[in-house]
Order: C-alpha cells, then sequence, then structure tokens
C-alpha cells in the first residue's frame, strides 16, 4: 500500500490548478499562456497521476493568440461539472500594461474529451474567472477585478455575479463581495459549500516568493466572509529552505466525507530563493475541518514535500519518470507537443508529418522572436536533469533560413543551436545563439558541415547549466560551443530584469525562413530523457 507519495503531482509548467471530481474520476485544468492547445485537462482515479486527455482550445479558430505578449494569453482555467455537463472558464489576456484586456470565455462539453464548444464571450472586467453551481440551480460567475486608474490598487479584489446557463450571459447585478485580506493581491477565487457554509478560497500576495492561499466562509454567498483563524491557509513566504516555494493558488479536493485534499501551485528553486526553470508546479496536499475550517494535516502552514497517499491510491505506484521517444511514424505528434500561439493540428501549411513519412516536416516562417507565426514545437521540462536528441535533414540556400534544436523560455528567451547557411563560404554553418532580454549573442564559432548529409542535435541539462552537441551522419557527438546558463529560462531571472513572466522552460525544434517560407527541415525522433 502506498503510504505517501511526493510533490510535485505534475511537475514542470503546469500552473494554477482547478479540480472537480465526477463519480469516482477526478478532472485538474491548468493553464497554457502561449501555448496551444491551449488549457490541459488531465484525468486521475488516484490523485496521485495523471493522464493529459483533453485541451478544449485545440486550434487557432477557436482561440487567437497571434500577437499577444509573452507569459499573456490563456490564464487560470477553472473547471467545473453540473447537471450531465462540464464547464470551462478561461481568460484570454490580450495586453499587460496600466490596463489589462482580459477576455473571459466560457465552453463546455458532455464529455471531458470533447467536443467542446466553442468559447463564448462572457466578460472583460478581470481575470481568473470561476464557477460556483449552488444547490438551489443558480449559478454565480466569479473573478478578480482589475482597476485600471491610477490613484487605485489594480487587484481590488473579487466581483460575483449571477450566470444564465441557458443564455451564457451574466444577469442581474454584480457585486464587489470581497476585497481580500492583508496579504494583498486578491485572485484566483474558489467557492466550497460544506455544512451551510461557502468557504471563499484564493490566491493571495502575488506569483512569486510571498504567493499565498487564504479562506473566508460566510452564511451567504455574497458575504461578508469572516477570516479564518489559520491564516494563511498555504504559504512558503516565511518559510525560503521548503522546497515547494511560491505555494498559493489552490482547489479543494472531496475523496470520501472525511478525506480531503488541496492541489496548489508550487516552485522549486535551484537554490534558496532562487530561479525556477521548471516552472509553477502542480502538489496535493491532505487537509483537516477543525473547528469548521480546513487546515494543513501537518498543523502548519507550509506544504510539504512528502504527503500521505488518499486512500483511492493504495494500489498505486507513482510515476517519477517523464521521458519520451517520438519517432513521428505516426499521423499526430503526441499530445506531450505544444505549438507557439499556434497549434501543431492546425498549421498544417508548415508543419506535416505526411509530406516525409516518419518524419516531423516544419517550413520555416517568421523569426524565433515573433510574437505572430513561427514554427516552433516543444514540450515542457520535467526534471531538472535531462537529454534531448533528435536527427534532422536540412539543406538551407541562404543565411535567411535556420532550424534546429532550441531550449526556450519566450520570444525574448532561449539558446538556439541553429544550422543555416554562409553565402559567402557557400558552406552549411552551425552555430549556438542565445537571446537573454533581447541581449543576442553567439556562443560558438561558425561551423562549416557538409551539405545533404543527416544532423544529429543534442542537449545536456544539468540543473542550471546547458551543453549542446552536434554530429554529421554517424559520427560521435561533439561539443559545441561553452557550457550555457540554463537557469536563465526562468520567470524568476526574468523579473529580476524588470519583466513579468509567468511560464516554464520549454524544449523543441524548429525552423525559420525569413525571405520566401518556404525552406523546411525534416526531424526523424525527438527522444527527451530524464536523469534520475
Amino acid at each position: 500500500m502506498m503510504n505517501t507519495f511526493k510533490n510535485p503531482i505534475l511537475p514542470g509548467f503546469n500552473p494554477d490548478a482547478s479540480v472537480v471530481k465526477v463519480g469516482q474520476d477526478y478532472y485538474l485544468a491548468t493553464s497554457t499562456f502561449e501555448w496551444l492547445p491551449g488549457v490541459e485537462i488531465y484525468h486521475s482515479i488516484d490523485l496521485i497521476n495523471w493522464e493529459l486527455v483533453s485541451s478544449p482550445l485545440e486550434n487557432d479558430a477557436v482561440i487567437d493568440l497571434t500577437g499577444n505578449y509573452n507569459s499573456g494569453s490563456i490564464w487560470a482555467p477553472h473547471l467545473s461539472y453540473t447537471d450531465g455537463q462540464f464547464w470551462l472558464l478561461i481568460t484570454d489576456v490580450k495586453t499587460g500594461t496600466a490596463f489589462k484586456d482580459t477576455l473571459n470565455y466560457v465552453t463546455f462539453a458532455t464529455e471531458i474529451t470533447g467536443p467542446w464548444s466553442q468559447p463564448h464571450f462572457v466578460t472583460a472586467s478581470g481575470f481568473d474567472p470561476a464557477f460556483f453551481h449552488d444547490d438551489d440551480g443558480k449559478h454565480y460567475l466569479m473573478s478578480m477585478l482589475f482597476d485600471h486608474r491610477l490613484e487605485k490598487p489594480n487587484f481590488a479584489g473579487l466581483v460575483i455575479q449571477e450566470f444564465n446557463a441557458e443564455t451564457l450571459e451574466l444577469t442581474g447585478t454584480r457585486h464587489h463581495f470581497f476585497t481580500g485580506t492583508d496579504l494583498g493581491v486578491c485572485e484566483g477565487p474558489q467557492i466550497l459549500k460544506k455544512d451551510g457554509w461557502y468557504y471563499l478560497l484564493c490566491a493571495a500576495g502575488g506569483t512569486g516568493y510571498s504567493h499565498a492561499a487564504t479562506v473566508c466562509r460566510s452564511r451567504q454567498i455574497m458575504g461578508p466572509y469572516e477570516q479564518s483563524p489559520y491564516h494563511p491557509f498555504l504559504t512558503t513566504k516565511p518559510d525560503p529552505t521548503n522546497p515547494l516555494q511560491k505555494s498559493g493558488h489552490a482547489s479543494f479536493i472531496k475523496v470520501t466525507h472525511d478525506e480531503w485534499y488541496i492541489t496548489h501551485i508550487c516552485a522549486r528553486p535551484l537554490t534558496e530563493r532562487g530561479n525556477c526553470p521548471l516552472g509553477r508546479e502542480t502538489a496535493l496536499q491532505k487537509l483537516d475541518w477543525i473547528d469548521g475550517w480546513p487546515r494543513l494535516t501537518n498543523g502548519t502552514i507550509f506544504p510539504d514535500l512528502a504527503v500521505p497517499a488518499p486512500s483511492i491510491a493504495k494500489n498505486s505506484r507513482q510515476k517519477i519518470d517523464f521521458s519520451t521517444f517520438c519517432d513521428f511514424n505516426t499521423t499526430r505528434l503526441p499530445n506531450y507537443f505544444k505549438g507557439l500561439r499556434q497549434s501543431p493540428t492546425a498549421n498544417q501549411q508548415h508543419i506535416s508529418l505526411s509530406e516525409h513519412p516518419g518524419y516531423l516536416r516544419l517550413y520555416g516562417e517568421q523569426s524565433i522572436t515573433s510574437l505572430h507565426k513561427q514554427t516552433l514545437i516543444a514540450r515542457r521540462w520535467q526534471h531538472f536533469n535531462f537529454r534531448v536528441e533528435t536527427e534532422m535533414n536540412f539543406d538551407p540556400t541562404s543565411f535567411q533560413q535556420l532550424a534546429g534544436l532550441v531550449l526556450f523560455y519566450d520570444t525574448d528567451n532561449w539558446l538556439y543551436l541553429q544550422v543555416s547557411y554562409d553565402e559567402e563560404r557557400h558552406e552549411k554553418t552551425i552555430q549556438i545563439e542565445s537571446d537573454t532580454i533581447n541581449q543576442f549573442v553567439y556562443h560558438s564559432e561558425r561551423i562549416i558541415i557538409p551539405e545533404h548529409q543527416p544532423i544529429r542535435l543534442a542537449v545536456t541539462v544539468n540543473r542550471n547549466q546547458a551543453q549542446f552537441y552536434y554530429a554529421i551522419g554517424k559520427q560521435d557527438l561533439q561539443p559545441i560551443g561553452d557550457v550555457l546558463p540554463a537557469d536563465q529560462l526562468s520567470d524568476d531571472f526574468i523579473k529580476a530584469h524588470g519583466k513579468l513572466a509567468f511560464t516554464g522552460a520549454m524544449v523543441g525544434v524548429c525552423a525559420q525562413d525569413l525571405d520566401h517560407h518556404a525552406s523546411f527541415a525534416d526531424f526523424k525522433y525527438f527522444n527527451y530523457t530524464e536523469s534520475h
């Protein structure tokens, strides 16, 4: 019998989990930001092991992310179930200045795997929308309220309004029903009704090292809400050595009448309060109800790395290795691959598994810095130590044609082992280029390589270090360039340089053609191997 499990339960860039139980099945939705397909919904029967089963925002026709700024787009989804139907609320964040254009949509389906309805616009007043389906048949929509006025705090608390599930419209009066706690930055609302009380669970304190979760309760859904005596409910702000930093943004899970858990956001820094290249992850904690209030079973406000396993996991073995191999001898990309602002399945003019059977063909589009149309396929890092290898056929004829292997955070932060063409020497070349918040640097000489031969590209990541390799044909892989700082691909590094970021590091393959958008590269396989 499994006695304990180890956090996180969803390692690597899996933030803002929203959980719903339907029968004996558990479904969990996470944010995807600028990556498509959008929103990832996982399924579990034991709360420990999760399988990705649905991405409702499948393609560009469903949601248009073209031109959205880095770390904008799809924030904090909310998944719920009532009257035989799944409901999903999402925010498409278009701008992030003194103003925020936050377009909130609802979509629904009778099966978690879809088909999902076309997203229906509901409101744009804030982000982190969430439903509460009351036992009297009424439906309510909550969200944080963003106030753009310069003399006001941007995070102005929470609003709630009744929702008509037939017309998909808000109805009645909007109520500004909660202004937050002393921790500030109130967002991510969730309501649970239990024993006649409405429990309001909120994220607080921002998404960094001051992040937290708070609980209040009321006899009336509109409030007033009283704060829990166990405040905050969850945080690591006073505990810089806790391995699950930035803990907050939680979701209640009822296993049985007497057995409860929460999912929550967390991040694992490489050093104390340092960089977190794996991004914000999803963890699970056991809770107890004490005098009508939820509290972590460990009796503190701090999350645990090792947690008592749920009763439903007694026959489970926790998956800890997320290594994958794809030889592209398939008609559809595995669902762990995502496209940047373009869905791999929808972008068939520039991504093909059929034009060269057994290979992934990528046609070059815009540059790797483009917020619009570029050809990049990637998967998240899920371990601090891993190796990726691929084999590529690519015969560029211009310096404007590039393709290769990339460690990628966003369009301003990446490490790119790129193959291109030197028009002065009339030779194919390989080199490493990086972008560190719009500071572009070459990290190797431009090495001449033979034409019309396959090229193997590889990279190893060891916590804060990355080393690229290449080989021609059957030759042994050889290192290229210096050991590079992998931990710069993190929101913490970017925030330290004056910008905000909320995603996580990815690794993938890409192609660019800055002239005709016509050249292509063929990739034979993609092997991601974790070192445990």
